[in-house]
This record gives C-alpha cells, sequence and structure tokens, in this order.
C-alpha cells in the first residue's frame, strides 16, 4: 500500500482534531450540536435551551446484553460509522410496566416506553470544555433492584452541571436479567460466579467513564459515585467490590447499604442463588441454560424471585460487613444519610400484638425497645411502626457505615438528616420526608415535579445541591459562604439536618440506631 503525501496526513489529523475538540470550541449560543469522540466512535450531543450546557444521552457503553448475552458480563460496546445522533435516553431496563403508586408520582419513574433488554446506554451533561478538568458525578439509580432506569425525571443533570461538574447517569441490568445466578451459568463463566450482571454493567460503565470522560472535559481521577436506595447499596457494593478500584474516589450513599441486613432483600450466598435460578428455570420449564435465553423476555419478567447482590466470590468476594471489617474495603471519603419518614409498611398491627411480638423478638432487650418504639395506644404502635421500617430499610444500615467509616484513619464521613416534609395535597402530605423525597433537593430539579412549592424549598435545594457539588469536587461539602458541616464521629454524633432551616447538631434518633444496629447482621 502507498503512503499518503506528508500534506494529506496532515489533512486527516486536522480533521480528526477538529471533529474530536469540536466540543471544546463549541460556545456560540447559536450552535446546538457538539461532536465528541467515545469509545465505539463519535457522537454528538444537543445544547440546552437554557443554558450552555450540553447533554449526551443513550451513549452506549457496552454491546447489547442479548440472546447469548444475556447472563453474562459486560462486552466490549460494538463500534460504529458515521456520527451517532444521542439526544435521547436509551431504553430502560427490562422491567415490569412503571405504575405510579403512593406518593409515586410519573416523575419518579422511566417513562412506559422504550423498554427493552439492550440496556446499557449512560448520559453525559457538561458544560464546554476548559482550561481546568471538570470533577465527575455518576448517579446510580433506586428500584429495588427490580425497576429503575436514567430516564426518570428527577433525575436530569443540568442543574448540577451548571455548577462546574460532569454528570453521568448509568443504567445497569435488574430483576432476573441483571441478578439470576444458576450453576451452568456459574459454569460457563471464566471467573466461575453468577449472578451481579447488574454490578458488573455499574463497573463497566465506571470503566467506560475513567478511559471517555476526558473528551468531555472530565478528570477520570476525580470521580464520585453516588446512589440512592438500591443505588445507595450499589455504591455499597462497589466501594467494597476488589474490581472496582481506581474508578473512583469519592461515595455518595443516600438512604441504603448493606453493612446490616435488609428485610426487602435477602442477602445470599453464591449457592442459595444458584438454588434459587434452578427453581425458577424449572418453573420456566427450561430444560438448559440454551433454554432459558432463548424464552422472551416478558416471559422471564413472570419469574418470581428475590434479586438483588450476593456474595459471588467475585464481584464481592466476601460479605460486605466483613470486607469492611478487614479493610478491605476501596478507601474513599464518604457522604452518607436518610431521610425521616421513609419506611415502607403494609399493615399497621394493633398495639397488643406489636408489643407481643416485640417481647419474643427482644426478650430481656424489650424494655428498651418500646423506650424508643413506644406502643402505648394503636396510633402510637403504628407511629413506631412506621419508625421501625425506616431504621431496618434504610437508616440502621448507614448508621452502621458511618460509624465504620470515622473509625478509620484518614476517612472522613459526613452525615445528613433529610427532614423536609416535602409540600403537599392532602393526598400525599401524610408521606412527610418520604423515601427519595430528597433526590429532587440534591439535584436542583424541583422544576420536575409538581407540588407547592415554596420559596424555602428552592432555598433547600441550591444548600444541599451546593453542598453535594463541593463533596465532588473536593471530598469536602463545606465552603462557598455555606454553614460549617462538621464530619461525623460516633463521639459528638454531628449531622447535618436538612428542613426549612438547616442546621448542624446531633444526629437524630442515634441511640436507637446503635441500640438496634447491635442487633442486627448479614
Amino acid at each position: 500500500m502507498k503512503k499518503l503525501p506528508a500534506i494529506a496526513v496532515c489533512l486527516v489529523s486536522a480533521i480528526s482534531a477538529a471533529l474530536f475538540f469540536s466540543f471544546t470550541a463549541n460556545t456560540d449560543p447559536g450552535r446546538n450540536a457538539a461532536i465528541v469522540r467515545v469509545e465505539g466512535g463519535l457522537i454528538s450531543g444537543e445544547k440546552s435551551k437554557l443554558s450552555d450546557v450540553m447533554s449526551f444521552k443513550g451513549i452506549p457503553f457496552a454491546a447489547p446484553p442479548v440472546g447469548e448475552l444475556r447472563w453474562k458480563a459486560p462486552q466490549p460496546v460494538k463500534p460504529w460509522s458515521g456520527v451517532k445522533t444521542c439526544n435521547a435516553f436509551g431504553p430502560s431496563p427490562m422491567q415490569s410496566k412503571p405504575v405510579p403508586f403512593m406518593v409515586y408520582t410519573r416523575e419518579f419513574l422511566i417513562p412506559e416506553e422504550p423498554i427493552s433488554e439492550d440496556c446499557l446506554y449512560l448520559n453525559v451533561w457538561a458544560k464546554p470544555r476548559a482550561a481546568v478538568k471538570k470533577p465527575v458525578f455518576v448517579w446510580i439509580y433506586g428500584g429495588g433492584f427490580s425497576s429503575g432506569g436514567t430516564a426518570v425525571p428527577i433525575y436530569d443533570g443540568e442543574a448540577m452541571a451548571k455548577k462546574g461538574i460532569i454528570f453521568v447517569s448509568i443504567n445497569y441490568r435488574v430483576g432476573v436479567f441483571g441478578f439470576m445466578a444458576h450453576p451452568e451459568l456459574t459454569k460457563e463463566s471464566p471467573y466461575n460466579a453468577s449472578g451481579n450482571y447488574g454490578l458488573l454493567d455499574q463497573i463497566a460503565a465506571l470503566r467506560w467513564v475513567k478511559k471517555n470522560i476526558a473528551a468531555f472535559g472530565g478528570d477520570p481521577d476525580n470521580v464520585t459515585i453516588a446512589g440512592q436506595s438500591a443505588g445507595s447499596m450499589s455504591v455499597n457494593c462497589l466501594v467494597a467490590s476488589p474490581l472496582a478500584k481506581g474508578l473512583f474516589n469519592k461515595a455518595i450513599a443516600e438512604s441504603g447499604s448493606l453493612m446490616v441486613a435488609n428485610p426487602m432483600l435477602k442477602n445470599s450466598d453464591l449457592q442459595g442463588a444458584e438454588q434459587q435460578g434452578i427453581k425458577l428455570a424449572n418453573s420456566a420449564h427450561a430444560a438448559s441454560l440454551k433454554e432459558l435465553r432463548a424464552l422472551p423476555a416478558a416471559e422471564l419478567l413472570k419469574l418470581r424471585g428475590i434479586f438483588a447482590p450476593i456474595v459471588d466470590g467475585y464481584v464481592l468476594p466476601e460479605p460486605v460487613p466483613q470486607i469492611f471489617a478487614e479493610g478491605k474495603e476501596n478507601r474513599v471519603p464518604l457522604l452518607i444519610g436518610w431521610n425521616a419518614d421513609e419506611a415502607f409498611v403494609s399493615g399497621f398491627k394493633k398495639k397488643d400484638e406489636f408489643i407481643k411480638q416485640a417481647k419474643e423478638q427482644y426478650g430481656a432487650d424489650a424494655d428498651e425497645f418500646f423506650k424508643y418504639y413506644p406502643a402505648g395506644t394503636d396510633e402510637e404502635a403504628a407511629r413506631s411502626q412506621i419508625k421501625l421500617s425506616r431504621d431496618m430499610m434504610f437508616a440502621i444500615s448507614g448508621y452502621k457505615w458511618a460509624c465504620v467509616q470515622s473509625a478509620q484513619a484518614k476517612l472522613p464521613v459526613y452525615v445528613y438528616y433529610f427532614a423536609r416534609k416535602l409540600p403537599a395535597t392532602p393526598d400525599y402530605v401524610k408521606y412527610g420526608a418520604f423515601h427519595t423525597g430528597e433526590v429532587a433537593y440534591v439535584m436542583d430539579d424541583l422544576k420536575f415535579l409538581n407540588r407547592p412549592w415554596e420559596p424555602a424549598d428552592f432555598e433547600l435545594a441550591n444548600l444541599m445541591s451546593s453542598y453535594w457539588a463541593n463533596f465532588i469536587k473536593t471530598g469536602n461539602p463545606n465552603g462557598n459562604s455555606l454553614a460549617p458541616w462538621p464530619a461525623y464521629n460516633s463521639t459528638s454524633q454531628q449531622a447535618m439536618i436538612f428542613d426549612k432551616n438547616s442546621r448542624k447538631g446531633e444526629l437524630p434518633d442515634w441511640k436507637e440506631l446503635k441500640f438496634m444496629g447491635t442487633r442486627m447482621s448479614m
């Protein structure tokens, strides 16, 4: 093959550079697109109508996990030719049709379409590139490991990007597609494990960020992972996993971890999860892994089981509390907290039944239990059950992680308690500071929720998002003339309490969390 003339080589190089760096130069408000080269090819984004923030939505970070790639670790992205238009979210992971429930209106849910197994896409919001690399914020959604996606309205990243941050949100497989284990899957795996595909998706997305975020002006060595609910538990797993080493340097956990047993999730080992997989295959009348992979996704959605992270010997070589106890986790600064009223109670026990059950469970410690969860009347017992639900599901696990973190040298932890009872119509007012209620404040995205907001709410959103932005940048939420937020320790129990009048103070309910935490284990 003949060599290209020198002038041709220079011309090709110049064109490639122009394409690659067009995002840097695109500061003209009249231009609406930018082109960036990422792993797989060129992509174009879209400029906001309200700011100079560019969004790139639906960027593939791995091959579609379909067909023979169903229940396999994410594979390299398939290259494409030309410029891929990335101005719409990719499909949400395969799950049941999202239906509003309780306080969770459409703003908290993914769109009804598209939903697909072909779901491994991420999104980037960024201002034009500057001389200084920007810190990166990677958001991991919640949904009980069975639902969720990046297209949820309150996960919009523009407001945080305006604060000088590269905002990234990532999809991962959920439910049976993301967390089913089976002996045949373990046998075919090069790492001799199965399940935890959703966590492997998250790790693959973080590796993509490490390799590609500089093209958007981001700093690949200044990455904060963050999540809420199951996303917070995922953050806990990523901090614990040796596979995620070096992919982030800070963590934010909102409402949840796997530091203690969670009544909503049965965190089993690989063998137990494999046995569930066998039962699921039998119920689907699939005699082999090949037949399982041939089943339509809609049929697999009908299978009922517990799908969540497991101790597989690979992603999680040991139970999460043990990894932390042995000091084997990825040591990073932590911002963690929970909400005052987040609870899921399907039915209330009358006071007599509640008292009887507590005495049976706590024995000699029952009197102390009733100090924190009183049951003098049926109404008081109901309030205690709400509080107990919050603690068992979300608060105790966060408290335990904060205590472990604060005990380790050079690992600051900042604890918050979100107490703002969101303004609501009479139908919703009873939910108070409910589970997920803080997210729109953290993202400064109140505009996406149809609520009777007060000026205090917008002030709180600006306050919380500013603290979060500072932590994302430096590992410390303080700065920018904000009220001091002290690092947490188990002696002073200092936390930031977010409400209409936010303040630092003693962490509410820490005594009951300590009492209950000593009685819970994985």
